[in-house]
């Protein structure tokens, strides 16, 4: 990535299959997604929603894994940071604002689910709850019913390292390794459980734990943005060609608090946080696309100002948009009889 001449010659996205449009496109969805992230915690702060849970620093390898899958034929279970991967799917920042501001538009859970908990049918988005790791072993149940029906469709389950100690991770991974099924677990590993440090969670790699279930494990750093879009293709191809699941621990780290309910400084230091900072996927993703010849200060200038505009019009819209209107309480939360009575 820092040698010009090898980029020019041989750019490494061509080489991964990504077309330069491609290679652009994940560019702007990582911005996207920071811009969004950056609002978020600015709303909150300023009193006009609740809460927010930031998702920096992590979205180069959410962009990738996203881009890695086929949306068409796929099945998609994130967690509460993936505004990256669920913006790649094609979730809008419009939807995440209504999220944000709990309005009775919102798609995820028509603002009764905290902000992050993403649902979407339309892009094949599965519903997640409040209890993390639950998704987990869901995930592996959308890849047993791809297998018994015959259909080329992956599913693909991401969570933190502190999910990756709870029972459904083990019992999902258990399941799909017997099974061989057609599921991609994703550990983002960004070396906080809230307020626990990997080092008191885990003793070993989160990687290897795959080997006990009998499919292999990847661990690949999450600020390189082609090399974990060749892991995720990689295991999208062993899925389908009926090989079985993978486990990919990416790992980044995280430099906000946990969430705007957060205070951070408690058990970390600022120096530590800064020198993740630095460390940032984004900036030197946008260094290889000027070396490739793919993108200008000129671009930069252009997409930075679209992507204002569409985040201001979102967020205008979310905070007029009105909540729930107190007769729809109950709505979806009751099936209907073939007379439209609720049971």
């Amino acid at each position: 990535m820092t040698h010009t001449h090898s980029v020019k010659s041989a750019p490494r996205h061509a080489a991964l299959g990504l077309t330069d449009e491609q290679a652009v496109a994940m560019y702007e969805k990582m911005i996207l997604a920071r811009k969004f992230d950056e609002r978020g915690q600015l709303l909150q702060r300023a009193g006009k929603v609740n809460f927010h849970i930031s998702g920096i620093n992590q979205e180069p390898s959410q962009v990738a894994m996203a881009f890695a899958m086929d949306l068409k034929n796929d099945w998609f279970l994130p967690y509460y940071r993936d505004y990256a991967f669920v913006l790649s799917l094609g979730m809008t920042v419009k939807e995440l604002m209504l999220s944000l501001f709990a309005k009775g538009e919102d798609p995820n859970s028509a603002g009764r689910q905290m902000p992050g908990h993403f649902g979407a049918k339309r892009l094949r988005i599965v519903t997640g709850s409040s209890p993390v790791t639950t998704q987990v072993p869901h995930a592996a149940g959308f890849a047993l019913a791809a297998k018994m029906r015959g259909e080329r469709s992956v599913s693909l389950v991401s969570f933190g390292e502190g999910s990756s100690n709870q029972g459904d991770f083990h019992e999902g991974c258990n399941f799909a390794g017997v099974m061989k099924l057609p599921v991609i677990f994703v550990c983002q590993n960004n070396g906080y459980a809230i307020s626990v440090p990997l080092s008191k969670q885990t003793a070993g790699r989160i990687s290897d734990r795959a080997l006990g279930y009998g499919f292999p494990g990847v661990q690949v750093d999450g600020n390189d943005v082609l090399e974990t879009y060749r892991v995720f293709k990689e295991a999208h191809d062993r899925a389908l060609a009926g090989e079985g699941p993978t486990l990919v621990e990416i790992v980044t780290y995280r430099v906000t608090p946990h969430s705007t309910s957060d205070n951070d400084l408690v058990y970390r230091t600022k120096e530590e946080v800064e020198i993740h900072k630095a460390k940032d996927g984004i900036p030197a993703y946008r260094r290889y696309l000027t070396e490739a010849g793919l993108w200008s200060e000129e671009q930069e200038q252009e997409l930075q100002a679209r992507i204002r505009e569409e985040i201001d019009e979102a967020t205008e819209y979310g905070e007029r948009a009105p909540f729930q209107a107190v007769e729809d309480a109950f709505r979806h939360v009751y099936a209907e009889t073939a007379n439209g009575e609720a049971i």
